[in-house]
């Protein structure tokens, strides 16, 4: 239970760091009631997890987006956490993903030793059983094709009642990989991928209405 208290509160920060204004650790500590202490730790476990967080302690926090990519000398484990990256890219049945995997896989073999490309291609195969990873982005293809048919989906979560949908976006916050939908019973909602444990398409589509697109949304 703590754990997924320390989980939602992590989710919550993101959504709140989103509109990349500064926001000082005591007043989101005064938001979820606890220590500016325990905020602290909380934004060390994003900037871990890879989430662009910038801004110090006593000043304040903000999420910047990251686009370009700094010159990089990789660890050997490094680059087979890489390649295992881009074999569950590969896996997910989403083609525009495996797409990108693929020219993302071609762009660091260009400038990779030859030996490191030979160790990094046992990934290709390696996928036999569904690991952690793969549970993650399990229904990636389904959320991602409903966002772009306008398609109402219900969501099962993790110990909560399946709710009815309308799939927004889905975000990648270094690992944690969230969506933003809309539904009737608690408004604008936040699930992060590996809690939700089924995501099926209804037949019923939505169009936009005021006070449901992610414009409006509001943390």
């Amino acid at each position: 239970m703590k754990e997924n208290r320390h989980r939602d509160r992590l989710v919550a920060l993101i959504d709140i760091l989103r509109d990349g204004q500064l926001h000082r650790a005591e007043d989101l500590a005064q938001r979820f009631d606890v220590s500016v202490r325990t905020i602290y730790r909380d934004m060390d476990k994003l900037i871990a997890s890879g989430v662009p967080v910038a801004g110090t302690r006593g000043e304040g926090y903000r999420v910047t987006p990251a686009i370009t990519l700094p010159p990089l000398s990789l660890t050997p484990a490094e680059l087979e956490a890489l390649n295992l990256g881009l074999a569950v890219a590969a896996e997910v049945g989403d083609r525009d993903l495996q797409g990108a995997a693929e020219t993302l896989a071609a762009k660091f073999d260009a400038v990779l030793p030859a030996e490191t490309i030979a160790e990094g291609a046992a990934w290709q195969q390696a996928l036999q059983t569904r690991g952690k990873a793969t549970r993650v982005f399990a229904h990636l293809p389904v959320l991602r094709a409903a966002i772009q048919a306008r398609q109402k989906l219900r969501i099962g979560v993790v110990g909560e009642v399946a709710k009815v949908v309308r799939p927004l976006k889905v975000e990648n916050w270094g690992r944690f990989w969230l969506l933003m939908g809309w539904s009737e019973d608690a408004g604008f909602t936040t699930y992060p991928l590996d809690q939700i444990e089924s995501a099926e398409a209804l037949p019923e589509l939505f169009v936009d209405e005021d006070g449901k697109t992610l414009a409006d949304y509001r943390p």
